[in-house]
């Protein structure tokens, strides 16, 4: 029992110190930073201008297609590294499995660029 105690010891350590940290991170700034606002800082716009418009307004569909374009290509990524790290390994099925996924991610590719999400005015 005392051994296993002794194995956890240092991971009990780190939450400590960690724990205190973030207190202390959180604390000091309350000490520190100096307490004067005003009418300007406890504006809601602290950016020099009075507010003009709704916040809530529409976006083109351009910018969710191309965070689309990038969620694709980001996850070929992150699924092609292992992929080609193990790709000894696992052999053929491994092989076409992946051709067949960046068949997809093409055809979605292609789908954005007749869209026109590449294209800016």
């Amino acid at each position: 029992m005392e051994k296993l105690l002794l194995e956890y010891l240092p991971i009990l350590i780190f939450i400590a110190v960690g724990g205190l940290l973030s207190v202390f991170l959180v604390v000091v700034p309350y000490l520190v930073a100096p307490k004067s606002p005003d009418a300007e800082k406890l504006s809601a716009y602290e950016c020099g201008f009075n507010a003009f418009g709704d916040a809530r307004m529409k976006f083109d569909v351009r910018f969710y297609l191309v965070s689309i374009l990038f969620i694709i290509f980001d996850l070929e990524v992150a699924f092609l590294f292992p992929w080609a790290i193990t790709l000894g390994e696992t052999g053929q099925f491994a092989f076409w499995s992946m051709l067949v996924f960046l068949g997809v991610l093409t055809i979605g590719f292609i789908y954005e660029w007749k869209k026109g999400a590449l294209e800016w005015e």
